[in-house]
């Protein structure tokens, strides 16, 4: 193994102007508090090491995905990608698409959730409020059941809006908290579990060429993913 792949680094596609990669669970997006490895590091020094380059790697965050949420993720490799993609995120023409493992059974099989959300920063806990709370944010996403499993559902999740933990926190506030969500579900889950929430697919105007791509990263072959027939 060499430069990037002995950190679990997978890299999905790749040109000039944008990476996309496999992000591997618990790891964070940037550097934090924790001073742990981080993603955008990694990869710097990945590309910094794969293209042996000297000085500083330039490699632009368009997205995050929270620390214990593995999948797909778009990063960009110019200022001029990393602009037009933030655009795109603001415009909402980045689409991102997730999988999720649920408690219960959901009554509709599919549908939209909208939710006004406050981010307390200090304790890194999402809530949902009443809307006209100060601070607070809209938040939708529509979702679509695509299996269930004793008392577990597979769900797919189209995010309209960029929120703070949004799926965990509106998913647990509609009574079907997450799969090993340490956070927002602690009564049901067990400690040590790993939440089952994953990138699944990116759909974006690529920066450049104008061209519409779509990228997707399969879920992994453990639990709770292998009760259902995911991929």
């Amino acid at each position: 193994m060499s430069c990037g792949e002995d950190k679990g680094i997978v890299v999905i596609f790749e040109d000039n102007h944008l990476l996309v990669v496999k992000k591997p669970v618990n790891i964070p997006t940037q550097k934090d508090e924790s001073n742990d490895s981080d993603m955008l590091t990694l990869l710097k020094e990945d590309i910094k090491c794969r293209y042996n380059k000297p000085g500083n790697v330039y490699l632009g965050l368009v997205h995050r995905l929270d620390r214990p949420v593995g999948g797909v993720m778009v990063f960009a490799k110019t200022s001029k990608a990393a602009s037009r993609l933030s655009d795109q995120v603001r415009t909402r023409q980045f689409k991102k698409v997730y999988l999720a493992v649920v408690h219960g059974i959901l009554n509709k099989s599919e549908g939209r959730l909208e939710d006004y959300l406050l981010k307390d920063t200090r304790n890194n806990v999402v809530s949902v409020v009443k809307e006209g709370t100060p601070g607070s944010k809209l938040a939708i996403l529509d979702y679509k059941v695509l299996g269930m499993h004793n008392d577990f559902s597979l769900i797919k999740v189209n995010l309209h809006t960029g929120r703070s933990h949004q799926i965990r926190v509106q998913l647990a506030n509609a009574g079907h908290p997450l799969y090993g969500d340490q956070k927002y579900g602690q009564s049901v889950n067990k400690p040590g579990q790993q939440i089952a929430l994953w990138s699944n697919e990116i759909a974006l105007v690529h920066p450049v060429l104008k061209e519409e791509m779509v990228f997707t990263c399969e879920t992994p072959g453990s639990e709770p993913w292998n009760w259902f027939d995911v991929n």
